[in-house]
């Protein structure tokens, strides 16, 4: 990942963001129409003229629509007017959610803040993660020991409703904003989950929502250790070296790595961390662009300290996402893993972050990840070598049969 203070690539669940020319203007009513016009003239021939404006755009129908407005206008239903740069705010979101895109979005100041504060893992909420899937707000995981988690939100849940508000058409960053509270606030939830016939009604009470990182577990009796990491953060890479080498001081061969669950985080982590089964120079992600830009390889950094006497087990679901799935998917195209669980999310796009002023940011997607053999993750995500599937029966019993399995593949 290419870090700078302003700009952090990121491949989390619903992190995107693009840099835009952002224009500024005043407007006042009540001036004269001379003054009016003069004034429309200068700010027309100040965004018409910058150096950053695209070729063929003709914004004039944007300031006959902002004019007509402006002067017909009349707020209703207890509704008060926008201010100009709330109407500046819209019209930029407008031509961010053109795109078609739902990871691309812009942020006016108070979406930018609160996006801000969950790069930096401090917020209050209910500790879900959610993506875009066919169309409709998804969870992609609830993170361990979270609110979301105690009230049973699964992976796979659909959110149809967030407090009676439709969900249809809603950006996760609109979900995000409805969804944060202050702590010991409720917020409702009404969820399609499959098998169940009705829709699902679920309080959550908020709190403040600390980030998971790692797990580790060494069983004496099986001689396998299991690496259980939860996201890919800043931390992970050094976490998880400590976590390898306590798999080493095990003697043991055998190791699992939990990614279930996991919705993602930073690139150079996922990197960082297939480079310690993988030879230098070996394909661990393909970054395409589209059109003629050439791809950008991310390759194997050569730590590869294990031998071919390790076995190892990945376990993914649908809650494993772009970070998870890059490292899945390198790992299991080179044949140094054993893909155990269920297909996972299919969030192989890049995101950008740029901050456009102090206090707004856009989010863009600017490419998609392909495994080393160059499969798109975004077209249906990974297929696990060993398929099994957890019925809510099973999670009721307690019954880990993904889990299971790895240990059966490990025991061979």
């Amino acid at each position: 990942m290419h870090n700078s203070e302003q700009n952090k690539t990121l491949i989390s669940i619903g992190l995107v963001i693009v840099l835009i020319a952002v224009f500024s203007f005043g407007f006042i009513s009540g001036k004269s129409q001379t003054a009016e016009a003069s004034k429309m003239q200068a700010i027309s021939e100040s965004l018409n003229g910058t150096k950053d404006k695209p070729n063929q755009v003709d914004f004039a129908l944007f300031w006959k629509v902002w004019n007509t407005v402006n002067e017909k206008y009349v707020a209703t239903h207890g509704t008060t007017t926008p201010s100009d740069t709330d109407r500046v705010y819209g019209a930029i979101k407008g031509m961010v959610d053109a795109m078609g895109d739902p990871y691309t979005t812009f942020f006016p100041p108070q979406a930018a803040s609160v996006f801000e504060s969950e790069i930096e893992g401090n917020f209050e909420g209910v500790g879900i993660e959610m993506g875009i899937k066919d169309k409709t707000l998804t969870v992609i995981s609830a993170l361990k020991n979270s609110p979301a988690e105690r009230a049973g939100i699964k992976s796979g849940d659909k959110i149809i409703r967030i407090d009676q508000n439709s969900t249809e058409g809603m950006t996760i960053e609109a979900a995000i904003q409805k969804i944060r509270g202050k702590k010991g606030t409720i917020v409702e939830f009404s969820v399609f989950r499959e098998g169940q016939k009705d829709l699902l009604d679920i309080k959550i009470t908020r709190d403040v929502i600390v980030l998971p990182t790692i797990d580790t577990n060494y069983d004496k009796q099986t001689n396998i250790f299991t690496i259980r990491l939860y996201n890919f953060s800043a931390q992970s890479p050094g976490l998880f070296r400590n976590a390898l080498r306590d798999f080493v001081n095990s003697k043991s061969n055998k190791l699992i790595l939990d990614l279930r669950g996991n919705p993602g985080g930073y690139l150079d982590a996922a990197v960082d961390m297939a480079s310690w089964f993988l030879p230098p120079g070996k394909v661990i992600v393909r970054e395409s662009f589209g059109g003629n830009k050439p791809e950008v390889i991310e390759r194997s950094h050569g730590y590869n300290i294990f031998n071919d006497n390790l076995k190892m087990v990945v376990l993914v679901d649908g809650g494993s996402a772009s970070a998870s799935e890059i490292l899945a998917g390198a790992l299991q195209e080179h044949g140094r893993a054993t893909l155990v669980g269920s297909k996972t999310f299919g969030k192989g796009s890049v995101q950008e972050y740029i901050k456009v002023t102090d206090n707004t940011a856009l989010k863009v997607t600017i490419a998609r990840w392909l495994t080393p053999n160059g499969k798109s993750i975004s077209d249906g995500g990974l297929t696990p070598d060993h398929v099994v599937d957890l019925t809510p029966e099973n999670v009721k019993a307690g019954q880990d049969l993904q889990l299971q399995k790895a240990i059966e593949v490990l025991s061979k």
